[in-house]
């Protein structure tokens, strides 16, 4: 039997899902819970939503093709220091929850630059909302949509392309079904039945690969024999040099490709800048000041109810790389045992693309291809399906409220009721997800699109992160000092990436990159804070007490469980 054929029960299963998660996004739609009578009910889930829900709902609107394909494919490259970025998650969650949410609830916020208006000017709003709206549209959703297409393209069809414009076209569609009409309520309860399928999937896949790794008897024997052939990419702290990964492995570049590897993995994670160093940029910047991440806390009946769904959600990204790492280190076993990474017949290889660059991204996709058996292949694609999905309406939802409530609103039509506020929500999130319909297909060049994400996101995340810091906990901060701060954190950024052309300084790690913006961006804004405000508290600094950030037991017990799995985790695989 073809190793892409589909049995009648898989394609079952994947009806089931659909109607399912359709059903359920209409019902809540149009259930008490999620009538919108309002701006608040639409927006914000009418600021009802359980611990359990918004924990789901933030690793459903986290989690999708960029991890299971992009992350499985650095999983493919580089190794478990990749899950890095899934267990540094965790902490910073913690922090998320305990400094930064009781700000953020008690001023009463529909969106993160609402936050910066209160806090700044309406004219920072504004450049972050603008920025905000460009990054989810034009990086966000284009490559939620192009690697979950590509990943459906390789599972389902050629592998070649040939059906990534329908995929498109029907995630999109899928998406926009429910949550245009629903807002974020459909979103969030959705996730909910997303985040339990895509856990079930991603664990069933991991599973059946363990069980192929040659020469192993069972999941935890191949477990065992991944970590013996290949016990350089179980280091979570990389030194330089000291693993590598293919680029290129095309006949024009047989000298080099018949070399192991050909560049360093160490400019992606620099040791202990994962633990340090930049890693806390990207982290504390997506975590902390994402409307599409954050929105969900904010929807809650309350702070306690909040905190505990973002300790929820900590533990769910402990068991995230199980699911989108391990069968990236699989593929790389089975693959380098089956040849398929010699230049000898690279036309052949999935992992090697037409122009001859390494593909690792295919790593995913080509364990639930070959691997993964008629009858649970359903199930499998389903769960990659509800992990695109779900992070594709969580998008396009944030896009919506922050061009209603901080554009529309404010600049075009002040007066704006409930039902025409609404209303140019659904019709922004529809424009959104068009526009990166039509531009998705341009990422086809990229490789490593996860790696690609984070460097991009890096530019701009430094500035903002620096301004949001220093907005809450510095009194003193001035709204020019912000606003200078954030433009020239995108110049520092660029100069720090081009400058090692010019022979001016040496080449970095984007890691570094960023934590070196980040620094050089606060004291930027500390030092014209202090000159234009004279040493003076600003007269929109935040005040702040111990009592502000005072937590329950239930979170803190929670919080210190984290932080001792990850010690754990950290001493085994250090």
């Amino acid at each position: 039997m073809n190793e892409k054929s589909f049995t009648f029960w898989d394609i079952l299963i994947l009806v089931v899902y659909a109607i399912t998660i359709l059903s359920i996004g209409l019902w809540v739609s149009r259930s008490k819970k999620g009538h919108q009578k309002n701006a608040e009910d639409y927006f914000l889930a009418s600021k009802a939503l359980p611990w359990w829900a918004i924990g789901a709902s933030l690793i459903a609107a986290n989690i999708s093709a960029e991890q299971f394909i992009g992350m499985s494919g650095s999983g493919f490259a580089i190794g478990l220091a990749i899950a890095s970025y899934e267990w540094m998650a965790a902490l910073t969650l913690i922090i998320v929850g305990k400094f930064f949410l009781p700000i953020f609830i008690e001023k009463g916020i529909y969106t993160i630059p609402e936050f910066v208006e209160k806090r700044y000017s309406t004219n920072m709003k504004t450049i972050l909302a603008i920025f905000w709206i460009g990054l989810y549209i034009f990086v966000n959703l284009t490559s939620v949509l192009f690697l979950g297409s590509k990943a459906l393209d390789t599972i389902l069809g050629s592998g070649n392309g040939d059906i990534i414009i329908p995929c498109m076209a029907i995630l999109a569609l899928f998406a926009a079904a429910y949550s245009l009409w629903g807002g974020l309520s459909a979103v969030a309860w959705t996730d909910v039945i997303q985040v339990v399928l895509l856990l079930v999937g991603g664990l069933i896949t991991t599973f059946i690969a363990l069980s192929h790794v040659p020469e192993a008897e069972g999941v935890i024997d191949g477990f065992v024999k991944i970590m013996e052939k290949i016990p350089e990419k179980f280091q979570m702290i990389l030194g330089k040099g000291e693993i590598m990964m293919q680029n290129y492995v095309t006949p024009e570049h047989a000298e080099a490709a018949s070399k192991p590897f050909t560049s360093d993995a160490w400019e992606l994670l620099p040791g202990l800048a994962i633990l340090v160093g930049g890693m806390w940029v990207a982290n504390l910047y997506y975590w902390g000041f994402n409307q599409y991440i954050i929105q969900r806390t904010l929807a809650a009946k309350s702070l306690k109810e909040s905190q505990r769904g973002i300790v929820f959600a900590g533990y769910l990204k402990l068991l995230l790389p199980l699911i989108i790492v391990i069968p990236g280190m699989v593929a790389y076993v089975i693959a380098t045992n089956d040849g398929l990474l010699s230049v000898n017949d690279w036309t052949a290889s999935p992992f090697i693309r037409e122009d001859g660059a390494f593909n690792p991204d295919a790593a995913y996709p080509w364990l639930i291809s070959k691997f993964v058996p008629v009858g649970l292949k359903g199930l499998v694609v389903a769960a990659l399906a509800a992990a695109i999905v779900s992070s594709l309406a969580s998008m396009i939802n944030s896009t919506s409220t922050i061009f209603t409530m901080d554009i529309y609103k404010p600049y075009i039509n002040k007066k704006a009721s409930d039902k025409q506020t609404v209303n140019v929500g659904r019709i922004t999130a529809a424009v959104a997800l068009l526009i990166a319909c039509l531009i998705a297909p341009l990422l086809g060049s990229v490789n490593q699109v996860f790696q690609y994400i984070q460097e991009y996101t890096g530019l701009v995340s430094p500035g903002i992160l620096a301004v949001f810091l220093l907005g809450l906990f510095w009194k003193k901060t001035t709204n020019n000092a912000a606003i200078w701060g954030a433009i020239l954190s995108i110049f520092i950024a660029l100069f720090l990436k081009v400058c090692p052309g010019w022979g001016i300084c040496p080449q970095l790690p984007f890691m570094h990159q960023m934590f070196f913006t980040t620094l050089l961006s606060l004291i930027i804004i500390v030092i014209i804070s202090l000159v234009e405000g004279k040493g003076k508290n600003d007269a929109k600094g935040i005040p702040v007490s111990r009592k502000l950030f005072a937590t329950d037991p239930a979170f803190n017990i929670g919080a210190f469980g984290i932080c001792i799995i990850l010690v754990v985790l950290y001493a085994v695989f250090w």
